[in-house]
C-alpha cells in the first residue's frame, strides 16, 4: 500500500507548483491520488493549491462519498474541509483507466486559449510533444462539477493522457502526481512555443518522414499514441479525434495543418500557406459584408 503521508506531501507539492507557475489562480484547480482500490486522496474545495498543507486534504470513496479520516471520528478531515467539487472527473477517469493513480486538473494559460478559441493543437512541430503528448484532445463544454461535465472526457480518456476542456482547462493523469502534473506543465509550454511562432510567421511543419520517423521512435519506446497505425492522409488531418469536431466546434483555424505528400515536402507548405490566405480572405470579405449590412440596418 502506498505511504500516506508521502502521497498527501507530493500533492501538496505539485500544488504549489501549480500556483506559481499561473496554472492555478485563487482556488482554481484540484489534485487527486488513487491509494487503493475504493479510496482517493484529493484536494479541498475553497483553498488555494499553493498553500494546503497535508491536513488539508480529503478522502473520498469511489462513489464521491467523503471518508472519516483516521486522526479524527467527527470530521471528514483534521481541517472539516470538503473534497473538491469536481471530484467525479477524477472518479470517472479513474474508472475507465485502471493504470491511472492520479489526476490533475487546472488552468494552464497557453493550453486554455486553444480550448477557448476550439482551435486544434498543431501536430508535427516539436519532437518532445510528438513523444510526450501526442495529438491532444479538445472536449465539449458543460457546466463543471456534475456527472454530465465529468463524462465529457469518455470519448478521450482511453486514446490520450492529457485533455483540454473547452472553455474551462485541463486534466491529465497518469501513474504519479507528478507525472499527471508534467503533462500540463509540457502542454503549456508547447502552446506557448506554438503561439509565439505563429506571430512570427507561417510555422514550419515536419515532412511526412520526419513525422513518421519520430512515432516509429514512440512505437519502441513502448509509449501508446493512437497515430502509430495511421497512414497518408490520416497523419495530417488529426484523424484520431475529428469524428468528435461537429460535435465539440473544434477546427483548424489559426493553424493549418500539414499536408504530407509522398514527395516534395515544397509542395506541401505550398498549399498549407494557400490554405492560409485563403482563410485570410474569406474572414476579411465576412467582417466588410457585416459592416455593410451593419450600416444599411443603422
Amino acid at each position: 500500500m502506498p505511504n500516506l503521508e508521502h502521497i498527501k506531501e507530493e500533492i501538496c507539492d505539485i500544488g504549489r507548483r501549480l500556483y506559481h507557475r499561473g496554472f492555478a489562480a485563487a482556488n482554481d484547480g484540484n489534485i487527486s491520488c488513487r491509494i487503493d482500490e475504493n479510496r482517493i486522496v484529493c484536494t479541498p474545495t475553497g483553498i488555494s493549491k499553493g498553500f494546503m498543507t497535508p491536513d488539508d486534504l480529503c478522502i473520498v470513496d469511489m462513489d464521491a462519498n467523503q471518508l472519516a479520516n483516521p486522526r479524527t471520528s467527527f470530521s471528514p478531515s483534521p481541517s472539516g474541509r470538503l473534497p473538491t467539487s469536481e471530484v467525479l472527473l477524477h472518479i470517472t477517469i479513474m474508472q475507465h483507466r485502471s493504470d491511472v493513480k492520479s489526476v490533475v486538473h487546472c488552468h494552464p494559460p497557453h493550453a486554455t486559449a486553444f480550448g477557448m478559441v476550439r482551435e486544434a493543437v498543431p501536430q508535427y512541430l516539436m519532437p518532445e510533444a510528438e513523444i510526450n503528448l501526442g495529438e491532444v484532445p479538445i472536449t465539449k463544454y458543460t457546466l463543471p462539477g456534475g456527472q454530465e461535465f465529468a463524462d465529457t472526457i469518455l470519448p478521450f480518456v482511453d486514446k490520450s493522457d492529457i485533455i483540454i476542456q473547452a472553455n474551462h482547462g485541463t486534466v491529465s493523469y497518469g501513474p504519479t502526481v507528478e507525472q499527471a502534473y508534467f503533462l500540463a506543465e509540457t502542454l503549456d509550454a508547447y502552446c506557448k512555443i506554438v503561439l509565439l511562432a505563429r506571430g512570427l510567421g507561417q510555422v514550419k511543419y515536419f515532412t511526412k518522414e520526419e513525422a513518421e520517423e519520430l512515432l516509429e521512435l514512440k512505437r519502441k519506446m513502448g509509449r501508446k499514441d493512437a497515430r502509430l497505425n495511421a497512414t497518408g492522409c490520416e497523419l495530417c488531418t488529426s484523424a484520431v479525434f475529428r469524428e468528435s469536431w461537429q460535435e465539440t466546434g473544434v477546427g483548424h483555424r489559426a493553424f493549418p495543418p500539414p499536408i504530407f505528400q509522398e514527395e516534395g515536402g515544397a509542395a506541401a507548405e505550398s498549399q498549407a500557406v494557400n490554405d492560409l490566405d485563403r482563410e485570410r480572405l474569406v474572414k476579411t470579405i465576412t467582417e466588410q459584408v457585416l459592416k455593410a449590412l451593419e450600416k444599411n440596418l443603422c
